[in-house]
C-alpha cells in the first residue's frame, strides 16, 4: 500500500481524533486505580482491551459517517476520501463493518478479563455506542438534536470505561455525572463546528462556547459532590480548579477569537482546539482521582498532534 492511499484511510478513519477515545478510557482507568484496593494485571489488560474497542468503535463512526453523506460531499467536500475515488464504497463499507464488529469483540472479551463471573457491561455500552453511532451518522446529525446525539456517544464511551468499576466502589450516580461533563462538553464542542465549514453566526457560536463552559462548571459540581462523601474526600489535588481554569483558558481563547471573527477558517481552528482539547479535559478529571499522575493522559495529544499534521481532524 503506497503513502497516498494510507493517507487516504487514515483521512476516512480521522486518526487523530481516535486518542481522544482513548483518552476517555484512561479517565475511568484512572478511577479504577483511585477506588480499588488493588489493581492486578488482568484489569490492566481489560482496560486495555476496552480502549482497543473504544478506538475501533469511534474510527467505524467515522467511516460510517462518510459512507452515509457520500451524496452531499460529492458536492461540497470532494476532496475526502470516497467521493474523491481514493477510497472505494464497498471498501469503506465494509472497513465499517469490521471495525464495528471488532470494538463489540474486543468489549466482550474485556468482561471475561475479571474475577468471578463475566461482565456483560462492556458489551451493554459498546452495544449502546454501535447504536447512537448508526443513529447520528444515519440522519440525527442534520436535525437540531444532531449535537445531543453526537454527545451520546461519548457519554456512553466514559461509561465504557467506567463498566469495569463496581458501583459499591464508585456508585452508579458518580459515573452518570462524570460522563455527563464529557456529554456537555462534546455538546457545545458539535454545535459550535455545525458550520465550520461556511459562514458561522456569532450568537450561535457563543451560545455553544457557554455549553462549553457549563461542562467545566458540572465537573466542579461533582468535584464538590466527591469532596463531601467518604472515601472520596482524600482523592485527587488542590489544583483541580485551577487545571479546569487553565483548561477554559486553552479552548475559549481560540473560540473566542471565533466569535470575534466567525470566518470558516478561525472557526475551524477553535473547533480543532476543542476536538483535541477532550484530551486535556479528560486528563484534568483524570487528577480529580489520582493528582497529579492524572495529567499523563495529556501524553496522548502527542500521536494526535502528530497525525494532525497531514491528517484532517473534523
Amino acid at each position: 500500500m503506497n503513502r497516498a492511499r494510507i493517507l487516504a484511510f487514515a483521512q476516512l478513519l480521522r486518526l487523530p481524533n481516535v486518542f481522544t477515545a482513548f483518552a476517555d478510557i484512561a479517565v475511568g482507568a484512572c478511577v479504577a486505580a483511585a477506588v480499588l484496593p488493588a489493581f492486578p494485571g488482568a484489569l490492566a489488560a481489560a482496560f486495555v482491551l476496552i480502549a482497543l474497542a473504544s478506538g475501533c468503535l469511534y474510527c467505524a463512526g467515522m467511516v460510517w459517517n462518510d459512507v452515509f453523506d457520500l451524496a452531499e460531499d460529492t458536492v461540497s467536500r470532494a476532496f475526502r476520501p470516497i467521493p474523491s475515488g481514493r477510497v472505494r464504497t464497498a471498501t469503506a463499507v465494509l472497513l465499517g463493518t469490521v471495525l464495528m464488529a471488532c470494538g463489540l469483540a474486543l468489549a466482550a472479551a474485556a468482561g471475561a478479563l475479571g474475577e468471578g463471573e463475566w461482565n456483560y457491561e462492556p458489551l451493554v455500552y459498546a452495544g449502546g455506542i454501535a447504536v447512537a453511532v448508526f443513529a447520528y451518522d444515519g440522519g440525527l446529525k442534520h436535525t437540531f438534536i444532531g449535537p445531543v446525539a453526537m454527545a451520546a456517544c461519548r457519554f456512553l464511551n466514559v461509561l465504557f470505561g467506567l463498566a469495569l468499576v463496581p458501583e459499591s466502589s464508585f456508585a452508579l450516580d458518580f459515573k452518570l455525572h462524570l460522563a455527563a461533563v464529557v456529554g456537555v462538553y462534546i455538546v457545545g464542542v458539535t454545535w459550535f463546528a455545525r458550520t465550520e465549514e461556511g459562514v458561522s453566526r456569532a450568537r450561535n457560536l457563543k451560545l455553544a462556547l457557554l455549553v462549553v463552559i457549563s461542562a467545566l462548571v458540572t465537573a466542579l459540581v461533582l468535584r464538590a459532590k466527591l469532596h463531601d462523601t467518604k472515601p472520596f474526600h482524600t482523592l485527587g489535588t488542590v489544583l483541580f480548579p485551577y487545571l479546569l481554569v487553565v483548561f477554559g483558558f486553552l479552548v475559549g481563547l481560540p473560540a473566542a477569537r471565533a466569535i470575534g471573527e466567525p470566518s470558516a477558517k478561525r472557526v475551524q481552528k477553535a473547533v480543532k482546539r476543542l476536538v483535541l482539547g477532550l484530551v486535556v479535559l479528560d486528563a484534568v478529571l483524570a487528577t480529580m482521582f489520582v493528582g497529579a499522575w492524572g495529567l499523563l493522559v495529556v501524553l496522548l495529544l502527542l500521536p494526535a498532534l502528530l497525525l494532525g499534521k497531514w491528517v484532517y481532524s473534523t
